[in-house]
């Protein structure tokens, strides 16, 4: 039987994937730095491992004894915060997992990475896994970038996915950040609000992971876009969500050009600064308001049949139902 290895499984992406792989037979090798969330995963002691990955892995191989595939979610995703904090995190972290993969024979390593990597500042349709990579626009893309090239020169047979915008019950990132900056205060309204982008509800992303452990010699070497393959005007996501919590968002017109220069003297300030909370907002924040960015599914499409069967509409139903008014 198939063993996986999932990291960051007391994260959102990782323990939604270790639940539906053990509920489904998978036998699932579970990591993550939060000893609490991780007891409470349904899976036998033995295969739950508290490790933090930014520090040397000692883990017991004999505790990894068949482990045939890795699946590594565990990340530091932010669009602020210490270089040498997302260097450990997401470089370096990657690496020793990478070691680790080839000491205990792993045959498939999928590392979920970010379309963060795509990001400019301008409107990018339909974007492809082939297109040129422009500079990083912050530590989290540099790292992710730096960790994609591991992976793709590690001799591992590897996958690499890139899913945008994951939202879903439990959370703690994408909508919630949006909902709390729409409960401080009016969001900036730049270009007409004319930015659209794509989400990706947590179990379509779930579903396209399996369809990569399923159908391996499709997959390897591969590099797939993930989205739920709508074009969504960012105002349209923010209104949305905000309703589902019981208030309506407050828009701002502003014009792009005075408004980044400002966010980016702001955020010079702060990086000068020692102990510096993150600026209320990016320049990587402001640019996902004003830009649009949609991406390509055609290979994943192609190659493994995926597609999102979860539109917006019903992922926020998902998301929201089962505890209404949860940002409030």
């Amino acid at each position: 039987m198939e063993r996986v290895l999932v990291t960051g499984a007391t994260g959102f992406l990782g323990g939604v994937l270790v639940r539906q792989l053990h509920r489904s037979g998978v036998n699932v090798v579970a990591t993550g730095r939060d000893r609490a969330r991780l007891d409470r995963l349904p899976l036998p002691e033995a295969a739950r491992i508290a490790l933090d990955l930014t520090q040397p892995l000692a883990v017991p191989e004999h505790r990894l004894a068949g482990v045939t595939t890795v699946v590594h979610c565990a990340a530091l995703s932010s669009p602020w915060g210490a270089g040498a904090a997302f260097q450990a995190a997401n470089v370096l972290a990657t690496e020793a997992l990478l070691a680790l993969a080839h000491r205990i024979g792993v045959a498939h390593f999928v590392f979920i990475s970010s379309p963060s990597v795509y990001f400019r500042f301008a409107d990018q349709h339909g974007v492809c896994e082939a297109m040129s990579l422009p500079r990083p626009v912050n530590a989290y893309a540099r790292t992710k970038r730096i960790a994609e090239t591991r992976v793709a020169e590690s001799g591992l047979p590897f996958t690499i996915l890139r899913p945008r915008g994951l939202y879903g019950q439990g959370d703690t990132s994408l909508l919630p950040r949006l909902l709390r900056a729409a409960k401080s205060g009016a969001l900036p309204l730049l270009r007409q609000g004319q930015a659209v982008t794509d989400l990706s509800h947590v179990e379509d992303v779930v579903a396209a992971i399996r369809a990569v452990l399923d159908q391996r010699g499709q997959s390897l070497g591969k590099t797939y876009n993930i989205s739920g393959g709508q074009a969504l005007r960012l105002t349209d996501i923010v209104d949305a969500a905000c309703k589902a919590n019981g208030f309506a968002a407050r828009w701002r017109s502003l014009p792009l050009g005075p408004t980044l220069a400002a966010v980016r003297l702001a955020e010079l300030a702060a990086a000068l600064t020692p102990g510096a909370a993150e600026p209320r907002v990016t320049a990587y924040g402001l640019g996902i308001f004003a830009y649009s960015q949609t991406l390509d599914l055609t290979r994943v499409q192609h190659d493994l049949g995926w597609r999102p069967q979860i539109d917006f509409d019903e992922g926020l139903r998902r998301t929201f139902s089962a505890n209404p008014g949860a940002e409030t």
